[in-house]
């Protein structure tokens, strides 16, 4: 299979002569096979994909990014140095149960500046974070599910026990997508976790994580506080 991959032209030669005809190519064909074999091996190996902290590297850089891009930002290109983040850990990268709630009622959740915006449950996550098991509920937001770049738009508000010390007091957020789910499966990845713009300045609309949302174990993952004026 794989010789026919590397020389397409073997399909169609007798099966009775393929061998032979493999056994006549010169050295040289012979190192070139040898090395694309071992090119096939290692694209199917673990020392082919980008390490775990890169992948966290990368997806903060583009974090940052997006406070430039926002006519909403609280935070200008001098603010950004002072974005800090725990070290990247695999360990907070969790598979979640999702229990689905499709008879959830519309709710008014409070935010931080006193106004209310409208969500509906739309799961129950069940996982295992440090041998222990926790649940977490996630939300829709109607309103953003009236856009269609946002139709599959999910949150997930929490607090844990770092907030106030090595994290916002107010919590943090972690941004999901209808598509993440997959055969009733989803992965948490708390290294993802980030601070709501009410963490940077104050005049934001920054929904408040409901209690059933607050984990009682010290989630040192993610966005940390932030270390610039607010």
């Amino acid at each position: 299979m794989i010789l026919a991959t590397i020389f397409p032209d073997l399909n169609w030669y007798p099966i009775s002569k393929r061998h032979g005809l493999v056994h006549q190519m010169n050295r040289k064909n012979k190192h070139r096979i040898a090395g694309m074999l071992l090119a096939l091996l290692v694209s199917h190996s673990g020392f082919s994909q980008i390490p775990y902290s890169n992948k966290i590297a990368a997806h903060r850089e583009e974090y940052k990014a997006g406070f430039l891009k926002s006519p909403k930002s609280p935070l200008k290109k001098d603010d950004l140095p002072y974005l800090r983040f725990f070290e990247p850990d695999s360990t907070y990268q969790v598979e979640a149960t999702v229990q689905r709630t499709p008879q959830a009622e519309p709710f008014e959740l409070p935010t931080y500046d006193g106004k209310k915006k409208t969500y509906v449950k739309y799961a129950i996550l069940l996982f295992r974070l440090k041998g222990n098991p926790y649940e977490l509920t996630l939300y829709r937001s109607l309103q953003l599910a009236q856009l269609p770049q946002y139709r599959d738009y999910l949150f997930l508000p929490f607090k844990d026990a770092t907030n106030g010390k090595s994290t916002y007091g107010g919590g943090r957020y972690m941004d999901l997508r209808v598509g993440n789910i997959k055969d009733g499966k989803l992965l948490l990845d708390f290294n993802k976790a980030y601070n709501p713009y009410c963490a940077y300045s104050d005049g934001y609309a920054c929904p408040i994580p409901p209690k059933e949302n607050q984990l009682t174990v010290s989630v040192e993952a993610g966005e940390k506080q932030f270390a610039g004026k607010k």
